[in-house]
């Protein structure tokens, strides 16, 4: 018998705030992506008819998000709730406070009677059919938990971020550990967790600290012991596992949250779970395309049409979001036509030009006697620095004996 899950993780809905405002709900376009995924998320757990949703944390990018946010999240989880799914959700790095004394950002889903909905958030924890509404399932849940505030609670502030990363790491296993063995044999086991993983791929928009957070092993997350492995925290699609069991994946993130995300497919994963075997596929969700151009000018004469060549048709620029970097050197700069660019891709949603202009840095002979060097004596070492070549040194220094010869006759 399977059970059929939907794993999701790295929503971010309050990730983006800016931008062209929709004056008709109050948010920017781009915003309401964010909220778009999550319905096209909560339509196909209904229509898929899955048992359980799975959420390996950071619903928001902030953990102290503004109450709009939190109303447009818990409306989801609610209609999941009215389907009667059961919902396990944990938190990310994004969702946690580095205070002991302050709420996290999803706290409130533990104190709302909402049935079919759990958080978990109080360590490493196993949860079993009778706390999942009869689901026969058993979930490991590993919330995020910052180093910092492990730190603050065991006083131990001498040791470096580093040392308590590897200590926190150390400490997880073995509680992972102490549980397989609590653990139903005769039931599926997932472990759902929001870390790194040795070995993972990150998207160009996002960097781990990499030392001071904790990761954990490919050996931990592969044991065979369980039945499939539901992570969060990278925003990139990949299973650690490939091929094997149990899959090991990152769903990735609902929505690109910056440009760095541009070419990445954005999705969620539905598994038939069963015990010690699971096949999965990757739902992609539908995003607003998104471009990150980036061009080095060699040619002031054809910069612009070249520039027009690489921005998308006024056809597929139409509501999408275009990032458009140019480095060139400063002469150029009166080579560039913003309006004309703006021109062709006005439909877009959003159109940002980063200029990168690059001044050449003044050139400094080394010399200490400097001042008794002759014009020619000077002109030499010009072109011995600029690596000029011997022909062209050649030229220029005759060129330059007719010219100073000439001084010399009109004084």
């Amino acid at each position: 018998m399977s059970v059929k899950v939907l794993h999701f993780a790295d929503a971010h809905i309050d990730s983006y705030t800016g931008g062209r405002i929709d004056s008709s709900k109050g948010f920017s376009f781009h915003t309401l992506d964010f909220f778009k995924a999550l319905d096209e998320i909560t339509d196909l757990a209904i229509s898929e008819k899955v048992q359980l949703v799975l959420f390996a944390g950071d619903a928001y990018r902030s953990s102290t998000p503004v109450p709009t946010f939190q109303r447009e999240w818990q409306r989801r989880m609610v209609r999941l709730s009215e389907a009667k799914i059961t919902v396990l959700m944990i938190p990310g790095n994004h969702d946690i406070t580095n205070s002991q004394y302050k709420a996290s950002a999803l706290q409130e889903m533990d104190t709302l009677p909402i049935p079919y909905l759990h958080y978990a958030a109080k360590g490493v924890q196993l949860y079993t059919p009778k706390d999942l509404d009869g689901v026969p399932i058993q979930i490991l849940a590993v919330p995020w938990m910052p180093v910092s505030l492990k730190s603050a609670r065991d006083k131990e502030n001498k040791k470096t971020p580093e040392e308590r990363a590897a200590e926190m790491e150390t400490d997880i296993v073995g509680r992972v550990r102490k549980y397989i063995e609590q653990a139903d044999t005769n039931l599926p086991l997932i472990l759902l967790t929001h870390y790194s993983v040795q070995g993972s791929k990150y998207p160009s928009g996002q960097t781990a600290e990499l030392g001071r957070d904790v990761t954990l092993s490919r050996s931990l997350v592969c044991d065979p012991v369980f039945s499939y492995t539901a992570l969060g925290h990278i925003h990139l699609f990949q299973d650690l596992n490939e091929g094997q069991q149990p899959p090991v994946v990152y769903p990735g993130s609902i929505e690109r949250v910056d440009y760095g995300e541009s070419k990445e497919k954005k999705g969620v994963v539905i598994a038939e779970v069963e015990n010690h075997h699971t096949e999965y596929r990757f739902r992609e969700l539908h995003t607003r395309p998104m471009y990150n151009l980036q061009y080095e000018a060699k040619d002031a004469g054809t910069l612009q049409q070249d520039l027009l060549d690489l921005l998308p048709s006024p056809e597929k620029a139409q509501d999408a979001m275009i990032r458009l970097s140019i480095s060139y050197p400063h002469e150029f700069e009166s080579q560039i036509n913003e309006r004309e660019l703006r021109k062709q891709v006005e439909g877009a949603l959003d159109f940002q030009i980063i200029r990168k202009p690059v001044h050449e840095n003044r050139m400094r002979i080394q010399s200490k006697n400097i001042s008794s060097l002759t014009p020619k004596d000077l002109l030499t070492t010009y072109c011995q620095v600029t690596k000029t070549s011997d022909t062209e040194t050649k030229a220029l220094c005759a060129l330059a004996d007719e010219i100073f010869s000439e001084s010399e006759a009109v004084l």
